[in-house]
């Protein structure tokens, strides 16, 4: 049996490639690893997730810096050449790793590794172009394709468009000059992490245009109302809400003019700079995807991560579409390549369940507040029907987090109503990303929160989680 994977330098691709090299030699008589990157590591070590962690710690020192009143003296400013710097040295580092591991499977008898450009020729034929030019182009008769080509941004059909300069998330990212005012269209997690970035780096007049009444789809209101007053309060930034983009043109100036219609008005947002962070698309350009059964579309996979109008090619991370992040896109990557083995086999597949493994964590403003949500939110457990009990708690009830100058936010706790079993957790406050896991714990364990310990040996900031955990207890003895 032959399995061709696409992309194997990411963090999908790498994870199938993993799992499979272990079978070459009994179950597998060869596997080709095919990616095209220069240098190859992946989108979130190269342009996502990691970079945007290390120019976001800049941001949150900045922005403690100048909110905490004991401290005297004028705030420092970002040297944006040395943040480029640190996060070019971190981040080529993290991707020699990754690569190096890649190579190092090549090694072993059975496995290859093609500097390449794959393109499909049918469902089971995949042609291989060489990147350095050597050994010019090969056609690999494969058994099994995995498919793990990653996102690419996501360009709005918005007349004008095309006829103006914006910047996107990796442009931010490499950035060592900004401008001094920008429009921002795109208020998603990639909207949500760099506007105070951009923020706290220099660009001191931002307008951000939101397409609804707040931000944080997947949370309950009252979280997203809490980013709005933190974004406008802690940041100063102009959030257009219930705002639709209507065209954009450039100004004489070689600024940009954004034309958006509000609340039923027509209203314009003048700017030197246009900031493009309106999410990603599956990269299946020149995949030759037309050449197959394959048709992406929002169900074009299932969750086994084997294509629905294919049951040979398997699409992993990213490019299905189902869930952009790092972790996902690994744990797709291993179901992945435990399903192409029991399909091999004539055995039946596992399924995923995203519902119930809701893990979704925002580094919102700068960081120092960011939100997280691990299973049920109040409004996800009322559409599922669930007898439930909901608590919330502001972190301003607790005296640690004003004694670290970080007293807003929230967090709500989601329980069985007959049992206690801790169902989600939602939180917008100082260390929530550090909590998500305990709480993932938690919820995918099936815990009773009756049984959960509610104190804290010193006063820490997880005593938010002690206070919901009683208050929850109470409701449901």
């Amino acid at each position: 049996m032959h399995v061709v994977i696409i992309g194997a330098y990411g963090s999908a691709g790498v994870a199938v490639a993993e799992s499979l090299t272990d079978h070459v030699g009994r179950e597998i008589d060869r596997l080709t690893l095919v990616d095209n990157g220069e240098p190859g590591g992946g989108l979130c070590i190269l342009k996502g997730c990691m970079p945007s962690k290390e120019v976001l710690s800049a941001a949150a020192h900045r922005y403690q810096a100048r909110h905490d009143h004991r401290l005297d003296g004028e705030p420092p400013t970002i040297d944006l050449e040395a943040t480029v710097a640190t996060k070019d040295d971190h981040v080529l580092g993290f991707a020699e790793h990754r690569r190096a591991a890649v190579h190092r499977m090549a090694e072993t008898e059975g496995v290859e590794f093609l500097h390449g450009t794959a393109t499909f020729v049918d469902d089971h034929t995949v042609r291989v172009r060489d990147i350095d030019g050597e050994a010019g182009e090969r056609e690999l008769d494969a058994d099994y394709v995995v498919v793990a080509t990653g996102s690419s941004v996501h360009v709005p059909d918005l007349p004008g468009i095309d006829d103006v300069d914006y910047m996107t998330s990796a442009d931010v990212l490499d950035a060592t000059e900004l401008p001094d005012s920008g429009v921002v269209m795109g208020f998603g997690y990639v909207g949500m992490e760099l506007v105070p970035y951009l923020k706290e780096a220099g660009v001191s007049d931002l307008t951000v245009i939101e397409h609804d009444d707040r931000p944080l789809d997947e949370a309950d209101p009252a979280f997203g109302d809490e980013a709005l007053a933190i974004y406008r309060e802690e940041f100063g930034v102009e959030i257009l809400t219930n705002a639709a983009e209507q065209s954009v043109e450039e100004m004489d100036d070689g600024g940009v003019r954004l034309r958006v219609e509000k609340d039923g008005e027509r209203e314009v947002v003048e700017a030197e700079q246009l900031f493009l962070f309106t999410g990603r698309r599956p990269t299946v350009d020149g995949l030759g995807l037309e050449n197959t059964p394959l048709s992406v579309g929002a169900d074009w996979v299932d969750d086994t991560m084997q294509a629905r109008d294919a049951e040979t090619v398997f699409v992993v991370g990213d490019v299905n579409g189902k869930e952009p992040i790092l972790h996902v896109a690994k744990e797709q990557g291993y179901l992945a390549a435990d399903n192409l083995l029991a399909h091999a086999r004539g055995d039946a597949s596992e399924m995923v369940d995203y519902e119930n493994v809701h893990h979704h964590v925002v580094f919102s403003a700068a960081s120092v507040y960011p939100y997280a949500r691990v299973g049920h939110s109040r409004a996800s457990a009322e559409a599922a029907g669930l007898d439930f009990v909901a608590v919330s708690r502001d972190a301003s009830d607790d005296g640690v987090f004003k004694t670290k100058a970080t007293p807003r936010g929230r967090a709500t706790l989601v329980v069985d109503a007959d049992d206690g079993t801790v169902l989600g957790y939602q939180g917008l406050h100082y260390h929530a990303d550090v909590m998500a896991k305990t709480m993932q714990v938690a919820v995918e364990l099936g815990l009773d929160v009756h049984e959960l310990p509610d104190r804290a040996y010193h006063p820490t900031t997880p005593e938010i989680l002690d206070g919901l955990f009683r208050a929850a207890a109470e409701l449901t003895r």
